[in-house]
């Protein structure tokens, strides 16, 4: 209500829940972080990831989570997965249980059973210890390791999830 958004268009989910639609399917699946925005607010609200299907393309989008055995599960129930969308930036080691490292990242998408990996929630903001471009440079190096198909397009570049993964190194 506060945000002017229509109440009928606000959903509440709890985590395996799933909204089916005409040739599509929601699903609000765990992640291991919490949640909270003020001093008083902590862990109110549910934190998590989602599972998408539409028609016969799936994608997963991480949110902010620490590395657990969560993604095989959701890759079992849900996957596998056309492309995932997965944290790879602002981690530390105090942080380890919150956010993933590149390195772990890239085994999330593994365990998620997925096709091509685009790592996001890195180089826009500085919340980390480490420089802006390293977790591109790690999650890269990791992702040739394993053989895993990573998509980097630029910040704010529009790309079409059919079409080939955009494998430039622009950072």
């Amino acid at each position: 209500k506060k945000w002017g958004v229509d109440e009928q268009k606000v959903h509440s989910f709890d985590w395996w829940q799933e909204q089916n639609m005409a040739n599509s399917q929601i699903v609000f699946t765990p992640t291991q972080h919490f949640s909270g925005r003020g001093l008083t607010d902590g862990n109110k609200t549910l934190w998590g990831s989602w599972a998408i299907k539409v028609n016969d393309k799936r994608f997963y989008f991480s949110g902010d989570s620490g590395y657990f055995a969560g993604f095989k599960e959701i890759g079992n129930r849900y996957g596998p997965f056309d492309i995932t969308f997965i944290e790879t930036g602002a981690y530390d080691k105090d942080w380890a249980d919150i956010h993933m490292t590149p390195e772990q990242s890239v085994q999330a998408h593994l365990d998620l059973q997925d096709d091509i990996m685009v790592p996001v929630h890195n180089g826009t903001f500085d919340l980390a210890f480490h420089a802006w471009y390293d977790p591109l440079k790690r999650v890269t190096k990791k992702a040739q390791q394993e053989h895993v198909s990573l998509s980097t397009p630029l910040v704010g570049e529009v790309f079409k999830i059919q079409d080939n993964a955009v494998d430039k190194a622009w950072w």
